[in-house]
């Protein structure tokens, strides 16, 4: 999700999505983007330059992903607490 909400921005180098993406490492970026291209939602660009750039943008296709993203990012924001004091609840047990 994040990719997609980072790609619905602007285009990026995969160094800037990697250092924007604490958390995942190269190996998942790579496999995440890879899937992501394979199901048409994101373009990647070799620019000839040395070393090779690459830069990823969402398709068509995966603008039209946003909307829905949007949607369930707003749930997220609205239902945080809930899901906190369900983990609070479930943790105490």
């Amino acid at each position: 999700m994040l990719i997609m909400i980072l790609l619905g921005k602007r285009s990026y180098q995969f160094n800037e999505l990697h250092r924007s993406i604490e958390s995942i490492s190269q190996r998942m970026l790579t496999r995440t983007l890879r899937g992501l291209e394979r199901d048409g939602l994101v373009s990647r660009t070799v620019h000839p330059t040395v070393p090779p750039t690459v830069e990823y943008d969402l398709t068509p296709l995966g603008r039209t992903f946003l909307g829905p993203l949007s949607a369930l990012a707003d749930w997220a924001v609205v239902h945080g607490p809930d899901i906190a004091a369900a983990r609070e609840h479930h943790d105490a047990r």
